[in-house]
């Protein structure tokens, strides 16, 4: 590899966010013209039942003409959670008396996808 290809990828600044077998990076890198944008990439820990364990990674890729509009968006998505369902974690992982409710029990607010829109299940494995 050439020292122009390894520096088009290089890290300029990289943090670690630890959390449980997940683990995100926020890695600065250098475009081909010299900016600079931010890769966010989640790596999840799996575990084979012979001992073996291998990671899953998802990358999204973040220039800097959209970070005003994802940011507003992430912003508004978690202070949308945090308004409704509080900052306490709800979750058979994190309570021993945590009950799953039932799918006939949902309130018609709490539907996964508003009416009229649909949700596909996207596999980032091929990107």
């Amino acid at each position: 590899m050439s020292d122009s290809n390894f520096n088009e990828h290089e890290e300029i600044y990289s943090q670690i966010l630890r959390a449980g077998r997940r683990t995100y990076f926020f890695d600065v890198r250098e475009t081909k013209a010299g900016d600079y944008y931010l890769t966010i990439t989640e790596s999840k820990k799996f575990s084979s039942e012979d001992g073996s364990f291998h990671f899953k990674k998802h990358k999204i890729f973040l220039y800097k003409e959209d970070f005003k509009e994802f940011r507003e968006q992430l912003d508004a998505a978690t202070d949308f959670i945090v308004s409704n369902k509080g900052d306490v974690v709800i979750s058979e992982r994190h309570q021993d008396d945590f009950v799953k409710p039932s799918r006939e029990h949902l309130d018609q607010d709490d539907e996964p996808t508003k009416e009229g829109e649909s949700f596909t299940d996207v596999s980032f494995d091929d990107i």
